[in-house]
């Protein structure tokens, strides 16, 4: 939206509509923040702004995104609009007609707004700290368990050293000193193409790492776009109007003019340093593990600059929201590049990348298959564990719709495809080592479902399982004794006379937990299974080198002894907060 140019439009707009709640008491980045936050983002609270915090003189607010109407207040209905009316004029435009163009002209009015524009000065050179303390930052520690604080919503802005664009993405960043800190690049992630490139080169990265400025800015770093789709012209798109930038007098990137922090340096070609653990998105803790090294030359910031910080952990957090906000933006170029998908839904109930499903096209025998080898060969879409398929006129957001709809078509000795031996997340360890797992795609097609589901359970359970919950037609939930006592659990329930005539068994720790909502058991299925070591079948047969499965099916979502640990409050923080909750917070959010 063409009035929130920075963090603090945005500030101003959330204050008159009631959406920011300002705490005036010292409070300390080392836990206490991130735990006031999680109680107020699960009772769908305001943004927070801490004027007082421990340590540093900046001010932090946390919760900008936090509910879909914050969302619509930072960037309005108009962004979808625009994709749509391009996506339709793309496939509509042929044959060339005046009258085309000129219905659409209000495209290409919009079109001349998106860009970036020189601005001769800027907010962000107000002040400048070289060199850099890092540690004037109150950057934030989440969980008890994290190596250390960390700027929870970096926008690292790296450029193609072969002049072949730039990237802003969202890349934690650990602090290890006042001038160096970890820089997180995953695999398939741009800014980690562009510093494999530069290592190739044997040279250092430039690197920008903003830390607020336009909501739009933000927003951008998180989307999954196209490598050849410039972070920056998502932005502008979503401001409504061209970006400023101002250039550095010290040299290097330009400058976005208006954002809150521009911390600048480069990133040495072949010298890693210990990062993490951190407690991730998926709800679990990431380990520790060796990453580049961001050496810090300078640090620009604004006058009374305002740091804005946001926690992750076990869905739903805030980026739950900006996920579900960016799919709702993007889903109409989705049939553009993937020919044949005609919707795609990512969970972030399991982290967006442990489940996926798609409607497709299946106008000729397999065509589906097909459709789905191009949603697993997408960009970030490559690393979906799990993807669901289906033609049907469905609603693929209503996952136990979806589900239900599936088992009653799927023929699991040839619909059911694992890929072993593939890339796999890096912050999902269900796999063999990290960055290695598997994959499955799961079809269920046609009009008419094959099959009746069950609905009640009234047979036996093998010894080591008990509790079973029927949590949809022809799903039924099971507890079983830890994976370290029993690992063929899964293997002899799936053999069990008396299960045999429910098609998919859910095989977790505590059944009444999993079974507590639809978000519960999307965590609980696809947070802890890898699709080549935890799906078994009554029996397997071989043809034509596809392996076919014969119900039931079992998914086995116990956690393993290489998991790593659920995230979970320390006792000392929550009693901390326990004690602060009546001055920090008003009666309906404590």
């Amino acid at each position: 939206m063409k009035d929130l140019y920075d963090l603090r439009s945005y500030l101003s707009l959330l204050q008159r509509e009631g959406e920011l709640l300002q705490i005036d008491e010292e409070v300390d980045p080392y836990l206490e923040i991130a735990e006031i936050h999680r109680r107020v983002i699960a009772k769908g609270g305001p943004a927070l702004l801490f004027t007082k915090v421990k340590g540093s003189s900046f001010p932090v607010v946390t919760n900008l995104f936090g509910t879909n109407k914050r969302l619509e207040l930072a960037f309005g209905r108009k962004p979808q609009q625009f994709v749509r009316d391009l996506v339709h004029l793309t496939e509509t435009i042929m044959p060339l007609k005046m009258k085309h163009l000129w219905d659409n002209r209000h495209l290409f009015t919009e079109g001349l707004k998106i860009g970036l524009k020189e601005a001769r000065t800027g907010a962000i050179l107000e002040n400048c700290q070289s060199p850099a303390r890092l540690s004037s930052l109150p950057m934030l520690t989440s969980w008890h368990s994290d190596g250390g604080p960390f700027v929870t919503l970096p926008l690292v802005y790296t450029e193609h050293p072969g002049g072949r664009g730039h990237n802003l993405g969202m890349y934690r960043i650990q602090q290890h000193d006042d001038t160096t800190t970890g820089i997180h690049w995953q695999i398939h992630k741009g800014g980690g193409y562009h510093y494999h490139e530069a290592e190739k080169l044997n040279q250092p990265l430039p690197l920008t790492l903003y830390i607020g400025g336009p909501p739009a800015l933000m927003l951008s770093a998180i989307a999954p776009l196209p490598e050849d789709i410039p972070e920056l012209m998502l932005t502008s798109l979503l401001m409504g109007k061209k970006l400023e930038m101002v250039a550095d007098p010290r040299g290097g990137h330009r400058l976005v003019a208006f954002a809150e922090f521009a911390v600048k340096g480069i990133v040495p070609p072949h010298i890693r340093h210990p990062e993490g653990p951190f407690g991730d998105h998926y709800g679990y803790n990431s380990l520790q593990h060796d990453y580049p090294v961001f050496q810090v030359s300078h640090l620009y910031h604004r006058h009374k600059a305002i740091y804005p910080a946001t926690i992750v952990g076990r869905p739903k957090q805030e980026d739950y929201f900006i996920g579900d906000y960016l799919q709702d933006l993007l889903s109409p170029l989705f049939p553009l590049v993937m020919k044949g998908v005609l919707e795609l839904k990512t969970y972030g109930e399991t982290g967006f990348h442990c489940l996926a499903a798609a409607r497709v096209h299946n106008r000729y025998p397999r065509e589906a298959f097909a459709c789905g080898l191009r949603v697993l060969g997408e960009g970030q879409l490559s690393l979906t564990k799990f993807l669901i398929l289906t033609d049907g006129d469905i609603d693929i957001t209503n996952f136990k719709q979806l589900w239900v709809h599936v088992l009653e078509r799927i023929q699991w000795d040839r619909d059911l495809f694992i890929f072993a031996n593939v890339s796999q997340d890096t912050l999902d360890y269900t796999g063999p080592s990290v960055n290695k797992g598997s994959k499955a795609m799961m079809m269920g097609l046609g009009k008419e479902k094959i099959r009746d589901l069950p609905g009640n359970f009234s047979g036996t359970l093998p010894p080591d399982c008990t509790r079973p919950i029927a949590f949809t037609p022809g799903t039924l939930v099971v507890e079983g004794s830890a994976y370290n006592e029993t690992p063929e659990l899964a293997a002899m329930l799936s053999q069990w006379e008396g299960v045999a005539n429910w098609p998919v068994i859910i095989l977790v720790d505590n059944s009444k937990e999993a079974t507590a909502s639809t978000q519960e058991f999307l965590w609980t299925l696809f947070t802890r299974f890898e699709p080549a070591a935890d799906i078994h079948g009554a029996s397997s047969t071989v043809s034509r080198f596809h392996v076919g499965l014969t119900p039931p099916i079992v998914f086995d979502c116990r956690l393993k002894p290489w998991y790593t640990d659920v995230l979970e409050v320390d006792e000392a923080t929550r009693l901390l907060v326990d004690s602060r909750i009546h001055t920090l917070l008003p009666p309906n959010l404590r």
